[in-house]
């Protein structure tokens, strides 16, 4: 929190009071308060970025008329990375503080694997120009594992180097949850630096005495909970749950029987992550607010886990509740079962498209990040002695894969697609400059006929991702990618049929969400076209070399069991 002078005190002390106007009145709104679920119609008093009244009357400078409407607290989304949703984060700003995100929690660590320190401080600058509340977390696992090619590799002493600044809370999420059970000696030196603070936890599947030493380990949220009995346990054990739902990751209609009066003050809400076509056809947190409540969930415990919760469970003891002395980040809502944002509060600003406007711009990293080499088709030639096939089996929603095993043809000592059984060639290409690595393997799922689609968004690492049929398609989609300095291709019969250019660290458009979103539909329409039938296939492509989520993963590196931490031979 900001120090503020002796008369600055007085200021808020005596607008409070009702003897000096406040700067800005919300006039006869009715305010849910989410601690006992009252609604009571009052006008809500500011000054500055701070709330001052509350359940009186009162005058200002400025008056909103809130009658009609609701007040709740801003809303929270306690894990996401910025990347992922395809936008620079003053764009993400610009794009989902609208549905009444306030404060965002990110994790940077997709641009930190391309680019290192220099990524995070770049989102440490754009986070003193934004006007929602943007926290950086320090990534914890840069990269994720030794089985992949990284951009940059950070350790402790790099972590706490990046410490200190106002947007930080502490580490984010310790992905390497076998480094940290088996006491890697550079996870241990981490959790050790930051044993002072918050760390943010990812452990999916993860139970048992496994569990407790994980915790143990100082680790004290959890996002990666897609079952009630998981997420029970964690919760049962310390954990705050973060219940996620994203573009890819949808966990929020299995927890919603979570979401309790008993439960919500341990439970928050994140999206980890969301693009801007799904933001605009569904929403950010409003869409979960409104799902929960439509699930059964009580409605103010619902709107205590997007806001007093989550703020509680990230040690952000100033806002969460619309009450004097907290900070002024409010939504009005035309109904609170729709959750049908009108206006958006920001740290005491009604937020305009003239308020955006203000901010300072910050120039663009990573431009020149795309190292890879062009490609030719037979990369992607798969040579092989039997026709047993480990195959990494994509489900729907989820980015948890099954390990499968089909028989494929083997011709002229080559392994094939078999579209029959819906397996295709997935391959990642190394694209930092530091090997000509390609990883090669089959993926079952996509619904895959034709072409190719390729990606230079691939967790965490973000080495280029193809997915395809034929391989000169594959080579097609991966060498336009790299022309593009980053982004997505679709391929098909020799040409290149949609794209969307992400040269910003090969993770971000340099251009406005609204762009990104209408470059979006094109590509969707693409890869529906090759037979795809995945609802969100470009994200769901870059979770496929993440060798940190079950069960069966590649890198560029070659397949990956996460179960045995370990390469697979041949």
């Amino acid at each position: 929190m900001t120090t503020r002078s002796p008369a600055q005190i007085g200021r808020l002390i005596d607008a409070g009071r009702g003897v000096a106007p406040a700067d800005l009145v919300i006039k006869g709104v009715r305010l849910l308060d989410v601690i006992t679920g009252t609604i009571t119609r009052t006008d809500i008093a500011i000054v500055g970025d701070r709330i001052v009244g509350t359940y009186d009357s009162y005058d200002g400078a400025t008056v909103i008329d809130g009658s009609g409407l609701f007040a709740v607290p801003g809303f929270i989304d306690t894990h996401l990375h910025v990347e992922s949703s395809l936008v620079t984060p003053l764009e993400f700003d610009r794009c989902v503080l609208p549905h009444g995100v306030t404060t965002a929690i990110c994790d940077p660590h997709e641009i930190a694997n391309v680019l290192g320190a220099e990524g995070i401080a770049w989102f440490q600058r754009c986070a003193e120009h934004t006007i929602m509340d943007l926290r950086v977390q320090l990534s914890s696992c840069v990269p994720a594992t030794g089985f992949e090619t990284a951009g940059a590799e950070l350790d402790a002493a790099d972590l706490v180097a990046l410490r200190g600044h106002a947007s930080g809370i502490g580490l984010a999420e310790f992905m390497n949850f076998p480094g940290v059970l088996f006491r890697d000696a550079g996870c241990l030196d981490k959790l050790s630096a930051f044993s002072d603070g918050h760390i943010d936890g990812h452990a999916p599947l993860l139970r048992g005495r496994d569990l407790n030493g994980y915790i143990a380990s100082g680790i004290r949220t959890e996002h990666e909970a897609t079952s009630l009995e998981e997420a029970r346990e964690k919760l049962v054990k310390g954990m705050t749950v973060l219940i996620r739902e994203g573009s890819v990751s949808k966990d929020l209609h299995a927890l919603i029987p979570l979401i309790s009066a008993d439960t919500s003050a341990f439970l928050a809400f994140c999206t980890d992550d969301r693009n801007p076509l799904d933001i605009a056809e569904e929403g950010h947190l409003d869409y979960m607010i409104r799902e929960a409540i439509k699930g059964g969930a009580p409605l103010h415990h619902v709107y205590r886990v997007a806001s007093w919760s989550a703020a509680n469970a990230f040690g952000l003891r100033d806002r969460g509740l619309i009450a004097p002395g907290r900070r002024a980040d409010i939504v009005l809502l035309d109904d609170l079962e729709s959750c049908s944002v009108r206006h958006v509060v920001s740290a005491g600003r009604l937020v305009t498209p003239e308020l955006f406007a203000t901010r300072a711009h910050v120039p663009p990293v990573g431009l020149d990040s795309m190292k890879a080499e062009p490609v030719e088709a037979a990369d992607f030639r798969i040579p092989a002695t039997g026709p047993a096939t480990r195959v990494i089996g994509v489900v729907p929603g989820r980015i948890i894969t099954e390990d499968l095993s089909f028989d494929l043809a083997v011709i002229d000592g080559e392994k094939h697609a078999d579209l029959d059984k819906d397996a295709v060639k997935v391959c990642v290409v190394a694209r930092h400059g530091k090997n000509r690595n390609i990883g090669r393997g089959f993926v079952h799922g996509f619904g895959m006929k034709r072409g190719a689609i390729a990606s230079s968004v691939g967790h965490d690492s973000h080495n280029i991702t193809v997915v395809g049929v034929d391989e000169a398609d594959m080579a097609v989609a991966v060498n336009r990618l790299i022309d593009l300095k980053g982004g997505f291709v679709v391929a098909e019969g020799g040409q290149v049929r949609a794209e969307l250019a992400l040269p910003v660290a090969g993770l971000m458009a340099d251009t406005s969400f609204e762009e990104v979103h209408d470059a979006l539909i094109p590509l969707r329409a693409a890869a529906k076209a090759l037979g795809v039938v995945l609802p969100e296939p470009f994200l769901q492509v870059a979770f496929l070399p993440l060798p940190v989520i079950p069960h069966l993963k590649i890198t560029d590196f070659g397949l990956f069991d996460v179960n045995a931490f370990a390469l697979i031979e041949g």
